[in-house]
């Protein structure tokens, strides 16, 4: 009889881990669903014939009449020689000192892979955005290789960090991305997709081509 009440708690820890991580799962699923709609290819959201907003003195920054994934890229870009402070914590209220990173030299590298790059050939990089954060909600919703789909999520995620937290106008809060960035991370040390997901059935398939040899079955074996 104690054996049995001993199991039990074991069984539930296991069911209850199973379903947080469902539910973690899915909603990462659905918060990257409902950012595909507002950077639609092929114009990607943009607007003015993909126009992006410059920079102004007085204000930080002038519309230049753009939108979508021009703004926002814009945004990155027009920020990066500020002082960024992230991971703030400010006890001044307390007589102690206000704790924070500035991370402007990563943002700096980042504006430059962004102007350099990415914005003169917006028509291709649009896609590969596009497309990853796509492959993100598909990846999440199915439990299909979400151990890629969660590196996918920490890149697309973690850029968006070093480009747009913390900027002042319009204010990003920092852990929008901070705790979407912390969720990435968890799944995919859960391996979120196996459970209720296409990995449960894919692993067993996989490990067996993996033993005998196939490396393509064990890398892909590595990323469910």
């Amino acid at each position: 009889m104690s054996e049995s009440n001993n199991a039990r708690p074991g069984k539930w820890d296991s069911r209850l881990y199973n379903i947080c991580i469902l539910i973690a799962r899915l909603g990462l699923a659905y918060l990257f669903f409902t950012q595909l709609w507002w950077k639609l290819p092929p114009d990607f959201g943009c607007t003015n014939d993909f126009a992006f907003p410059q920079p102004a003195a007085e204000n930080y920054w002038t519309g230049n009449g753009s939108g979508g994934l021009c703004f926002w890229m814009g945004m990155e870009s027009i920020y990066a020689p500020q002082d960024r402070l992230v991971l703030m914590s400010d006890m001044r209220p307390a007589g102690l000192p206000r704790v924070a990173i500035n991370i402007a030299p990563i943002a700096k590298m980042n504006a430059l892979l962004l102007d350099n790059l990415l914005i003169p050939n917006i028509s291709l990089f649009g896609w590969l955005i596009w497309l990853a954060e796509f492959w993100i909600f598909l990846s999440m919703l199915l439990g299909l290789f979400s151990r890629l789909g969660a590196v996918v999520a920490i890149g697309v995620v973690g850029q968006l960090y070093i480009g747009l937290a913390n900027i002042p106008r319009p204010y990003e809060w920092e852990w929008a991305y901070g705790a979407i960035l912390l969720l990435s991370i968890a799944l995919l040390g859960a391996a979120a997709g196996r459970f209720v997901g296409i990995d449960a059935r894919l692993r067993p398939r996989l490990s067996a081509s993996s033993e005998r040899g196939n490396r393509l079955a064990r890398i892909a074996l590595a990323l469910t």
